[in-house]
C-alpha cells in the first residue's frame, strides 16, 4: 500500500478535493516565502474540511520546534514536517515528525541514515523521513526530480516518503525503482502555484495506487 499526500493545498476546496479523490494527508505550508504558504489563521477553514480519516499535515521551515508543536496543537495537526540541520531536542508527540531532507548525492543518503540513528538514540525516532529534490535556496515544491536511482534499495531506517518533481505522468516509474512508504506531491499536480488542478489531482492518487502492484524497475 503507498500513503499519498497531496501538498501545498491554499483553499478548503482543494483539501476537499484532495480528500475526496483518496489523498491519505493534506500537507498545509506554513513557510512564509513559499508560493504555498497558509497562515495558521487562513488553515482553520482548510483542517475543517477535512473529513475524518485525512490527516493534516503542517509543513514548517526554519520555525522553533516548540512553535511548530504550539501551531499543530492549534489546529489539530497529525504531523508535522520540518527541514533539520539535527535531530530535535524535544519530543514531537503527538505530533508525527516528518523531517524532510533535500538529497543531490551519496552523503545525503549517509547523513539521513546519522540522522534517524542519533534521534533514536534520543527516544525521537521520526515516524518517517521525507526526500526531496535538492535546489539551491528552494524549500520543496520546485518541480525538480529527486534522484531517484540513488535511492534504489535505500532504507533510512524508517519509512521513506518520495517527494520531488512528481507528477500523474512519472510517480508510477517513481514507485517503481524507489519503493517508497510515501509519495508527495506538490506542483506536479497544479495549474498555478498553490492552485490544485483536480484532474491532475484524481489522477496521480489513481496511478500512484495502481504502481505499487507492478514489478520492480531493473
Amino acid at each position: 500500500m503507498i500513503r499519498i499526500k497531496i501538498c501545498g493545498v491554499t483553499t478548503p476546496e482543494d483539501a476537499r478535493f484532495a480528500a475526496d479523490a483518496g489523498a491519505d494527508a493534506v500537507g498545509l505550508n506554513f513557510y512564509p516565502k513559499s508560493p504555498r504558504f497558509v497562515t495558521p489563521a487562513q488553515a482553520v477553514s482548510l483542517v475543517r474540511a477535512l473529513p475524518a480519516f485525512t490527516a493534516p499535515v503542517g509543513v514548517f521551515v526554519g520555525m522553533p520546534l516548540r512553535q511548530v508543536c504550539a501551531v499543530a496543537f492549534q489546529l489539530g495537526l497529525r504531523g508535522v514536517q520540518t527541514y533539520e540541520e539535527r535531530p530535535p531536542e524535544e519530543d514531537t508527540f503527538p505530533f508525527a515528525h516528518v523531517p524532510a531532507f533535500r538529497v543531490k548525492d551519496a552523503t545525503g543518503l549517509e547523513y539521513i541514515r546519522k540522522f534517524v540513528e542519533a534521534a533514536t538514540a534520543e527516544n525521537r525516532r521520526p515516524a518517517a523521513v521525507l526526500i526531496d529534490s535538492f535546489v539551491a535556496g528552494e524549500m520543496g515544491g520546485t518541480g525538480h526530480v529527486a534522484p531517484w536511482e540513488l535511492l534504489r534499495g535505500f532504507d533510512p531506517g524508517v519509512p521513506l516518503i518520495l517527494a520531488g518533481g512528481l507528477t500523474p505522468e512519472n510517480v508510477a516509474e517513481a514507485i517503481a525503482v524507489v519503493r517508497p512508504w510515501g509519495v508527495d506531491v506538490a506542483s506536479g499536480v497544479e495549474f498555478a502555484p498553490g492552485k490544485k488542478d483536480p484532474g491532475k489531482v484524481a489522477r496521480f492518487v489513481k496511478i500512484a495506487r495502481a504502481a505499487v502492484s507492478q514489478p520492480e524497475s531493473r
